[in-house]
């Protein structure tokens, strides 16, 4: 038995933010390859071709986000909740090879140097780091953080969609790479060693490798259908183990179908007499209602199967 739930992720509430972000990060992206090409700086170019992958992959992102409002249908109960996940996958792979080809040229450029326009490095840089901060704002202003959050009458706020969150990541990585392109500017233009074009190319080819690693494990977290992150499933039955009525709990399984859609799923098993005084849907209520509001990772799509103590021996395939 289970209880009748909206599926609607977070990606609802994304799709404007990410759109938003996407327009700004193609105006710095054309600023950062136009910059780069003048100045000749790898830096900036680095930075623009991590604005590429940004760019593709908030593109991926929106498109996920739109996917995921698609009504669930018989052949697909979910609808396409997890398109945001295979999104967040194929974002992480673009900038890892985005990481892999910026790490080679930097390579070279560190052996043989080439004139670069610590001038020009610095105004594009200065754009690029003015259009990270627009984008920033865009995605995190009013909230919206990793776990939800209760307000004052009680509803709890989604959660950051894993989409939103990576970009977010990237944001904040391509804001850290032109901070360091003014860096590399300022050194160039006091010191004339060039050589600090190729080493902030460097490092903001590292940069990369975090946030693909943080991007692929928690996407792989969803995709193995890991217990959500927050959530003891111990503590959870045992709480479901000290209600009325209820004798003992197996079968106990969560998981995540999406950003902000937890789903947890058990076999209850209750005093005999409750299926005979008409009881049993009281209990039923009484866990669903425990397992919304009790833990710090609110479950409202929860599916119970109820049982007599007696029905012990019909049981195949019994889990803990």
């Amino acid at each position: 038995m289970s209880a009748g739930h909206n599926h609607a992720s977070a990606a609802g509430g994304d799709r404007k933010r990410l759109a938003q972000a996407l327009v700004v990060t193609l105006v710095v992206l054309v600023s950062g390859v136009v910059g780069g090409l003048v100045t000749g700086s790898l830096a900036l170019l680095a930075d623009a071709g991590h604005m590429l992958t940004d760019a593709a992959g908030l593109g991926v992102a929106l498109l996920a986000s739109s996917l995921a409002l698609r009504p669930a249908t018989q052949a697909r109960t979910w609808g396409l909740q997890r398109a945001e996940v295979l999104a967040a996958v194929l974002q992480a792979a673009m900038l890892l090879a985005v990481g892999v080809l910026i790490a080679v040229e930097g390579v070279r450029r560190l052996l043989d140097p080439p004139d670069v326009a610590s001038t020009g490095m610095l105004v594009f840089g200065a754009v690029g780091l003015a259009g990270n901060a627009v984008a920033l704002w865009v995605l995190t202003r009013g909230g919206g953080g990793r776990h939800d959050h209760a307000h004052d009458d009680g509803h709890r706020e989604r959660p950051m969609g894993l989409n939103r969150r990576a970009a977010v990541l990237e944001v904040v990585s391509d804001g850290l790479g032109s901070a360091a392109v003014l860096v590399a500017a300022g050194v160039i233009a006091l010191t004339g060693w060039t050589r600090a074009d190729a080493v902030v190319s460097l490092l903001i080819g590292l940069l990369i490798v975090p946030r693909t690693l943080v991007l692929l494990r928690e996407a792989a977290d969803v995709l193995l259908e890991a217990v959500p992150r927050g959530l003891d499933l111990a503590a959870v039955r045992a709480h479901l183990v000290e209600q009325p009525h209820v004798l003992a709990v197996h079968d106990l399984h969560a998981s995540q179908i999406s950003t902000g859609l937890p789903v947890l799923t058990a076999h209850i098993v209750l005093d005999d007499s409750c299926f005979v005084d008409g009881h049993a849907p009281e209990v039923l209520d009484q866990l669903q209602a425990c397992v919304a509001s009790h833990f710090p990772v609110s479950i409202t799509h929860s599916t119970f199967q109820v049982e007599p103590a007696s029905h012990a021996d019909h049981e195949h395939g019994v889990h803990a």
